[in-house]
């Protein structure tokens, strides 16, 4: 590749990119369209190319980029922690707690894998590791103990006097007003 190829690739990458933190997913689509060959910057093409589909809340759609994203750079733990997102909203909790074991494994001190894999692990009414990865999300992000309360994904613990010894009184009241998700 290149050099002016290499520069063109990565500014159309970081427009692609620009368009997702604005919340315009078919613009970054159309303008990952434009790009022939993206050698090393393959996986960076596949992940923004997933992150697109998954805010267009096409779902099932981001899994065959994400997957491809992480086969080619299995070390960048946003990639495993989109595709745990996808998965789990196409019903698919054993695969989306695969997924967020990988990017446990890359990235073991990140609260919000812990705090996701705390929601997955409840959603498969698995008890002692939802608490486990609650408790450590909850050391690592303090602040994510306000999320617990209207947390759907707690439903199946809401009642459980372990559950709500770890979260305090705000989750054991139930979600009442507060609109919650997944962080």
């Amino acid at each position: 590749m290149t050099v002016t190829n290499r520069v063109r690739l990565q500014k159309i990458l970081r427009e692609a990119q620009g368009y997702l933190e604005l919340g315009l997913p078919q613009q970054a689509l159309a303008a990952l369209e434009r790009i022939q060959e993206a050698g090393t910057f393959r996986a960076h093409l596949l992940y923004l190319r997933g992150e697109a589909l998954r805010a267009m809340q096409q779902y099932a759609q981001a899994i065959e980029p994400l997957e491809q994203a992480g086969d080619l750079a299995p070390s960048n733990y946003q990639i495993w922690l989109a595709l745990g997102w996808c998965y789990k909203r196409i019903g698919r909790i054993d695969l989306a707690l695969a997924a967020l074991k990988r990017a446990e494994e890359v990235a073991p001190n990140d609260a919000l894998i812990q705090y996701n894999l705390a929601c997955y692990y409840s959603l498969a009414e698995d008890k002692q590791p939802a608490l486990y990865h609650l408790r450590r999300a909850l050391r690592l992000e303090p602040g994510y103990a306000k999320l617990t309360a209207a947390e759907s994904d707690f439903d199946p613990l809401r009642d459980d006097p372990d559950f709500q010894a770890l979260t305090g009184d705000a989750a054991s009241r139930g979600r009442g007003e507060q609109q919650g998700g997944e962080a």
